[in-house]
């Protein structure tokens, strides 16, 4: 039913209205307010808009007038009536991005064979793909490594110049005006045997004094044109999808990651469309599209097969969850940062149990952080494993749209309409206050500066007690924090040379320093206060150890923008933090390679060398092999471990350093107070950031602009091709749907423990020179230096699928020990992952896999469950699940089932070498019983995760994919 039908054909018609009004002329929208119902007002902020969308989206099919009931009567259905979302728009990152426009174009091929018109197959709701994620440092601090051969496609062909990207040292013109720090000297010649320094177009980098555009450093021209050019073939597929599909904004490369900048640039807060206005919202294939929550807006990530079901017209059914109002109290600590904040909040929500339940935040300590301060608070969602963290938008957030992305005719629209139906926030009046499931109460006060490490990001160290932290993690048995160093070896200190000098190694001696490109670092107040320390550092006479690999990879050019014009940026490079690139690039093990002499001295000494880095995810490993203590701090703690050097150190009471008259420096001479920080990102950052943002992505780049790109409905996809391939999911499809089928003398594919995160699960990072995916480019002719990374070939499925499993951390009990291989159980061979399911598929027996808790915890990644799909697996049976890895799974067509409470694969007494019968019945409802057999003559009982007759009607279609294109079938 069309929004626009008469008032009569809608079952909410009555409640349409106008804004009241000559500027806005006919603005109309649906007024729950004027259903004259009590319960309204007393919803949470967030069930209100949720509320709306069930209003305006009845059509009595995806949306029934019984699920408007059951919102309004949120307070009796929670956690028990099913309502379907419609959003208002999607989000696409690059990563799973491609995939999921990829699975469209193969849509297009298969219903182009069933005599079908492909252009039929569009998002129906507006989708933005934002190119721009991942990115692979090749090289650092302008010290230039041994540089891979750039692919300008996938056959190897040596890279071209790109277009408006002069080689060579011709000159590049600089700041013309005077004054002290511009100088006009031309971009110069690189050393001998490196490639020169180019121009990149639409530099973010300004003069701090006359915010005249200047040339990039070497480093980042270098990273971004090998990006731009190994990854050619992808973005040309993504230029095509702009062509192709209607309802697809793309924005291009260079101009940054999905962030809190991007996130509030793409966002429009009220939306208009179809004759209405109505909030925005939005599902995302990033786990930090939750933090568009802490401008008003409701969104929530979602892998992209439900992303690709959502852009083609199916809602997201969701059951009407518990929301937790979290009173904020109290004053901040001035030494307190947001992300001291941010984990402060994640601790007291993980506590308290909040797994799959909205949060919305209330209470007077609100109004004391600033829109990028919630933003950064909701982006951790995924931490403390909330759906949401929502802000409902007030004062504070009205002032900051007008600095960002709304004129005064749009400010005034947004908040008279917000106003109009409730959903504007005033502090001051307790009376607004709705009836939450339950009310936490965080005091603000109370919140003293933290770190987060050595190996998982919930285990918070205050940094006053870092010292005797990491030395009671030495000492501790090898486990979640522990290293098992003995004592007598505690002390030990490594000499090595660099560069001629000789230094010293110990345990906690830091080898690696990132301010990575994760989304807390693009909160301007964090990333200034970082600034303003490494100035005041470098005014103080300190320095960082230069073996000390740094990195600077922000989320955004925007970035670079407000740290250059604030006058931090030359001070941050001076401490070896010069900005390498934008996208992920550390946070996910795309660092440069250690010096051999710091990986010699740790293997020598047998030494936990350590990390910093200001991110959301650590997990073990994850920087680099070496490196096995890795810790999360806010950026300002970043630049103030790498000048210590060490984190076995107590900063508030010993020095970080002593400068050149032999002076110790402490921390609190040169920490930046609250103020000074906030003064300069009011008058330097917001205004001018998002200015520049609009002008590079309305511009575009040259590289971008110049590419071509194929004109048909239907891709053509290149046989040769090792980026871009046409996926098997829709291989024999047919218009009927047969019943579920059960599964009869399956193998354990993998018999894996607890925490089996997408980490373990997905192919994400290098591509190793010894595996499968690997071996598969080899027979391509391809080189090692011409693989790329999985991020990159997500669009070629026989890549993705061999890197399935392919961790080096995954723990195995088929064969006992760590790595990408399992036990061929019939010959009793241990081969890689691949190969066994390979062989498994051509002898016609299915597999399954065994876990143990949180199976699929960490980031939403689609290939998590469709890698698994295309290796054969049917089922998961684990003892709980990751919620989000779950609907995965279902999205895809595998069971995901539950041991019994209080049982598992051990008190069973599995051996993971039995074949399993899993018996699914024909009527087969949500929450069933399943029984499994097994050859040894066992059997036991599993709970079916299906949540709702959604899930089940995915299963028997074999996942969301053929359900969407069956429903396109004549």
């Amino acid at each position: 039913m069309a929004l626009g039908s008469p008032q009569h054909e809608h079952p909410f018609g009555h409640l349409i209205d106008t804004l009241r009004g000559e500027q806005y002329e006919e603005r109309r929208f649906f007024n729950p307010q004027m259903l004259d119902d009590v319960r309204y007002e007393k919803l949470p902020f967030c069930m209100r808009v949720l509320l709306e969308a069930a209003i305006r989206k009845c059509d009595g099919f995806y949306v029934k007038k019984e699920d408007v009931s059951s919102i309004l009567d949120w307070q009796k259905q929670q956690n028990q009536a099913e309502v379907p979302f419609l959003p208002a728009r999607v989000l696409l990152q690059d990563f799973t991005g491609i995939p999921a426009m990829v699975d469209l174009a193969a849509m297009r091929d298969a219903l182009a064979k069933q005599g079908v018109d492909p252009s039929l197959v569009n998002p129906k709701c507006p989708t933005d793909l934002i190119v721009d994620h991942s990115l692979q440092i090749d090289y650092s601090k302008c010290a230039i490594q041994s540089p891979p051969t750039p692919v300008d496609d996938s056959h190897g062909s040596a890279a071209k110049s790109l277009p408006g990207r002069p080689r060579g040292g011709s000159s590049s013109s600089q700041c013309g005006g005077q004054g002290r720090g511009c100088s006009k000297a031309a971009c110069s010649d690189a050393p001998s045997g490196r490639t020169p320094a180019v121009q990149i177009e639409n530099t973010p980098l300004l003069c701090p004094f006359h915010l005249q555009p200047v040339s990039e450093p070497e480093t980042m021209l270098k990273n971004q044109e090998i990006e731009l050019n190994r990854n050619k073939e992808r973005l040309q597929f993504f230029k095509w999808c702009s062509k192709a599909f209607k309802n697809v904004n793309v924005v291009p490369p260079d101009i940054g990651a999905v962030h809190q900048v991007n996130l509030e640039y793409l966002c429009r807060v009220v939306q208009e469309g179809e004759g209405f206005i109505y909030p925005d919202s939005v599902v995302g294939t990033d786990s930090h599209t939750t933090m568009i929550n802490g401008l008003g807006i409701l969104g929530w990530g979602v892998g992209g097969i439900e992303s690709e079901a959502v852009m083609l017209g199916q809602p997201v059914t969701l059951t009407l969850p518990e929301v937790v109002g979290c009173k904020l109290v109290g004053s901040i600590n001035p030494l307190t940062t947001s992300i001291d904040v941010v984990l402060g909040i994640t601790k007291h929500l993980r506590q308290a149990g909040i797994g799959g339940k909205f949060v919305e935040f209330f209470g007077a300590g609100v109004s004391q952080l600033s829109a990028p301060d919630r933003n950064t608070i909701a982006n951790m969602c995924p931490e403390y494993n909330a759906t949401v963290s929502f802000f409902p938008v007030d004062d504070i957030t009205l002032q900051h749209f007008k600095h960002t992305i709304c004129s005064e005719e749009k400010l005034a629209l947004l908040g008279d309409y917000l106003k109009a139906v409730k959903l504007f926030r005033s502090y001051d009046d307790q009376s607004e206050e709705p009836q939450y499931s339950e009310v936490i109460e965080m005091n603000l006060s109370s919140i003293v500066p933290h770190v987060s490490g050595p190996k998982r990001p919930q285990d918070r160290v205050a940094v006053s007690c870092m010292k005797e932290d990491f030395i009671n993690c030495l000492n501790e048995k090898v486990g979640f924090k522990g290293f098992h160093i003995s004592k007598d070896k505690q002390g030990i200190q490594i000499p090595f040379l660099h560069d001629g000098a000789e230094y010293n190694l110990a345990h906690g001696s830091l080898v690696i320093a990132a301010i990575i490109s994760c989304t807390n670092n693009c909160n301007p107040s964090v990333m200034l206060a970082a600034g303003l320390l490494a100035k005041k550092a470098v005014e103080a006479g300190l320095s960082v150890k230069p073996y000390i690999r740094t990195s600077l990879v922000p989320g955004s050019g925007t970035v670079t923008h407000y740290l250059n014009t604030s006058g931090v940026l030359p001070s941050l490079r001076k401490l070896g933090f010069e900005v390498v690139g934008y996208g992920c690039a550390t946070c996910v093990g795309n660092t440069a390679p250690l010096p051999e002499s710091v990986v010699d001295a740790i293997k020598q000494g047998d030494l936990v060398a350590c990390g910093v880095l200001s991110g959301n995810r650590h997990l073990e490993g994850r920087l680099c092999d070496c490196v096995r203590a890795n810790y999360l701090a806010s950026p300002p703690l970043v630049v103030a471990y790498a000048i210590a050097g060490t984190v076995s150190i107590n900063l508030e009471k010993e020095p970080l350093g002593v400068n050149s008259e032999g002076n110790e420096v402490f921390l609190r001479d040169i920490w930046p107070s609250k103020e000074e920080v906030q003064h300069t990102e009011e008058n330097v950052v917001i205004a001018s950031m998002f200015k520049e943002l609009r002008s590079r992505v309305e511009k575009g780049n040259a590289f971008w602009n110049s590419l071509e790109s194929a004109k048909s409905s239907l891709f053509p996809w290149d046989p040769k091709s090792t980026y871009l391939r046409c996926p098997s999911f829709f291989s024999k499809l047919s218009k009927e749907v047969s019943a579920p089928q059960s599964i009869d003398g399956a193998h354990a594919l993998l018999f894996l423990g607890d925490k089996v995160t997408t980490d373990h699960i997905s192919p994400a990072g290098s591509i190793a020179r010894v595996s499968a995916a690997a071996k598969y480019l080899q027979s391509k002719r391809l080189t090692p230096r011409e693989f790329n990374s999985y991020g990159a070939r997500r669009g070629n499925d026989a890549v993705m699928t061999r890197g399935t499993f392919a961790s080096i951390k995954l723990q195995n009990r088929l064969i006992g020990k760590t790595g990408p291989k399992t036990l061929h159980i019939p010959t009793g061979q241990t081969m890689d992952v691949f190969e066994a399911a390979e062989r498994y598929q051509r002898d016609g027996v299915p597999v399954i896999i065994l876990a143990g808790k949180e199976y699929g915890s960490g980031s939403s990644r689609d290939w998590a469950a469709k890698g698994p799909y295309l290796l054969g697996v049917r089922a998961v049976i684990a003892e709980s699940f990751q919620k989000m890895h779950k609907n995965h799974l279902v999205g895809m067509g595998i069971a995901p089932l539950r041991f019994m409470p209080g049982e598992n694969a051990d008190s069973l007494e599995l051996c993971g070498k039995e074949r399993f019968t899993i018996s699914f019945p024909q009527e087969l409802t949500p929450g069933q019983m399943i029984t499994v057999q097994t050859s040894t003559g066992k059997s036991f009982s599993v709970v079916s995760l299906f949540e709702n007759e959604m899930d089940v009607e995915f299963f028997r279609h074999g996942g969301i994919l053929k359900y969407v294109a069956r429903s396109l079938l004549p």
